[in-house]
């Protein structure tokens, strides 16, 4: 017997429908993602953490999940909410359903619902707390646990998805075809150290792909022992939660900005802003998709870039005889790039690793391999 699923958000706003995935209740920020496909990088994104995430394509797990596609070990999406739930996958590289992927992992998932309808709710209003149970709670059950559910303004969540213990990693990219051909340097020519506040596979291996061993480290590591591993270049990886807790962080950067060059993408992007000095404010509904348009202000090229964010770095509180705002967001003109003037350091609010999304930006990885070889020099 199919069972029913709730989700109501904190105004008071319920939607029923059917329940796939866990048998639980869970609750959380809900956000939208507009990409046509890479559900399953979605679910395995650390930067989900703390969110219930609608997908607007309107079916999904249409080809499964197979292990090689997973961002990191599990899923860290609280909920999901979709249109449409295929239960039956065709795909050859699939090795369980979506479902079974989800319910594996302990996340409730809501189908059926009119998902066009709620998004339009989120980017009028703004994104929202939630709860959603597949357990028979009732709706003002839930709408109870979603008011006294956390706000993502200041929530820090990057030491709590943050790997305990460093580790290295050597595995570059792989062909997605055969026809696919990747300009793969072997790995050993630089070191890098990389900052895990949530960090994404794919992005490791962009990193092992430029020649890079890559040491991995916790997001609390001090600047002290990460330059006393004399690496190459610093990477300041992507993460979920408000980047204006993490002083700690962002301290440790501003000690290591023009010794060593450094790389941020989409959480580090936040925290070298913080790092040179500026501030960061939380978007209405944020940047989630693998369709958002990019200009690059030092090429005037588009690029069509992967996102996933709720908060920006503020471009009128960073220096601007410092920094270049290298990247703009075409769709409302938000910061989505920096590089200093004088220091080997840059950073964009996108994910140029691309999984699973366009390699507009992957050139970006080139440019931290340049850069950390001019420095060596």
């Amino acid at each position: 017997m199919q069972t029913t699923a709730i989700l109501a958000l904190e105004d008071g706003t319920v939607f029923q429908g059917r329940a796939y995935g866990a048998r639980t209740v869970r609750t959380g920020e809900v956000v939208f993602n507009t990409s046509i496909t890479g559900y399953q990088e979605v679910f395995t994104d650390p930067s989900y953490t703390g969110q219930i995430v609608i997908l607007t394509n309107p079916q999904i797990g249409n080809y499964g999940t197979n292990t090689a596609d997973n961002e990191s070990a599990k899923p860290f999406i609280e909920g999901l909410v979709v249109r449409e739930w295929a239960e039956v996958p065709s795909n050859w590289r699939s090795d369980k359903t979506a479902d079974q992927f989800l319910d594996g992992h302990g996340i409730p998932v809501i189908s059926e619902i009119d998902t066009r309808s709620l998004v339009r709710k989120l980017r009028i209003g703004g994104v929202m707390r939630g709860a959603l149970s597949t357990m028979g709670h009732s709706a003002e059950e839930l709408v109870e646990m979603a008011r006294n559910s956390p706000y993502m303004a200041g929530l820090e969540l990057a030491t709590r998805v943050s790997t305990p213990q460093p580790y290295e990693w050597s595995e570059p990219l792989a062909p997605c075809s055969p026809s696919e051909h990747l300009d793969i340097t072997p790995p050993g020519e630089f070191h890098v150290v990389a900052y895990d506040f949530g960090i994404k596979r794919n992005i490791l291996r962009c990193l092992a792909s430029i020649g890079a061993r890559v040491s991995v480290v916790p997001a609390t590591t001090s600047a002290e022992d990460v330059l006393a591993l004399n690496p190459d270049g610093i990477f300041l990886s992507n993460g979920p939660g408000d980047p204006e807790p993490l002083e700690h962080q962002a301290a440790q950067v501003r000690k290591m900005i023009g010794k060593k060059p450094i790389f941020g993408i989409c959480l580090g992007h936040q925290i070298v802003g913080l790092a040179l000095g500026g501030k960061t404010f939380k978007l209405k509904f944020g940047h989630r998709g693998i369709n958002h348009p990019v200009l690059n202000t030092r090429t005037n090229r588009v690029e069509i870039t992967v996102q996933n964010h709720g908060f920006c770095v503020d471009p009128d509180s960073i220096n601007a005889n410092e920094v270049d705002l290298s990247h703009i967001n075409l769709n409302d003109n938000t910061l989505e790039g920096l590089r200093h003037r004088s220091h080997p350091l840059f950073c964009v609010q996108y994910h140029p690793e691309a999984a699973a999304g366009p390699h507009d930006s992957r050139y970006l990885f080139e440019d931290f391999r340049s850069m950390m070889k001019e420095f060596k020099n």
